[in-house]
């Protein structure tokens, strides 16, 4: 079963495979979603974060869901050293970096519930999957510079259970760069990893904090990446390297 709907100005593709009460399910998974986006769109003006920014409502008055979610993009502020932030250069508090993770995270939680089957989630390009597949679930990447085709595919190995891309052209009004030398040699970054929050929030680090946070990414967290510099030249991990099929040649990174 495949269920599709919108959520927070991007597209939700979720396919069950397996028995029990999908449409239950998919009902709740919807509701998570809806939930969230109505709590901390920026787009809305009645939502919780849009009366943060404007004023009407104080930070310390905010919910106990809105001051989780910030609280847990401040711990990854501080262990990226800052290539991470929840706050815009005007000051204004935007969730944006990680709320979608964050509600992916939970669909995750609710979609593991069930007994058997498999599943796979995906939000504008970000991926978690869950349970026990077939045959392992394949996540295509999209080409920076031609967004019509695929740069790769790859095969999630054991451990990798969801993939995040970040760049320049996708999701740039997301990003703010922490070195503008350096930073913008990175224009799209992939994380593998074993949660789609690692992976999302790690693909935002690389981009704004570029090759030196690539570096400090990797020796750090059990991840796979693949960047995409201005020129077009590929760096891929090893593991990254040889979980995926590739349209040009890669440099392995360490």
């Amino acid at each position: 079963m495949r269920h599709v709907f919108p959520t927070m100005g991007t597209v939700v593709s979720l396919e069950i495979e397996g028995t029990g009460d999908q449409e239950a399910v998919v009902l709740e998974v919807t509701g998570i979603f809806r939930r969230y986006d109505e709590r901390f769109s920026l787009y809305s003006p009645t939502s919780e974060l849009s009366r943060i920014a404007s004023g009407a409502l104080r930070l310390t008055d905010a919910s106990a869901e809105l001051t989780e979610v910030y609280a847990a993009s401040l711990e990854w502020r501080s262990a990226t050293r800052g290539a991470f932030t929840p706050h815009r250069p005007d000051g204004v508090l935007d969730l944006s970096g990680i709320v979608k993770a964050w509600a992916m995270e939970e669909a995750a939680s609710r979609l593991n519930e069930e007994p058997e089957g498999s599943w796979c989630l995906n939000v504008g390009g970000d991926v978690a999957t869950g349970g026990k597949p077939a045959v392992p679930w394949v996540v295509g990447i999209v080409d920076p510079s031609d967004r019509a085709q695929l740069l790769a595919t790859v095969t999630l190995p054991a451990g990798r259970r969801a993939a995040a891309t970040s760049g320049i052209s996708e999701r740039g009004e997301h990003i703010w760069l922490a070195d503008a030398t350096d930073s913008a040699r990175i224009v799209q970054a992939t994380v593998l990893a074993d949660d789609i929050v690692t992976a999302d929030v790690l693909a935002t680090a690389i981009i704004s904090g570029g090759g030196p946070f690539l570096d400090f990414a990797t020796e750090h967290w059990a991840v796979d990446v693949l960047t995409v510099d201005v020129d077009g030249e590929l760096r891929a991990t090893p593991g990254m390297h040889r979980s995926m099929g590739l349209s040009r040649p890669t440099i392995l990174a360490p």
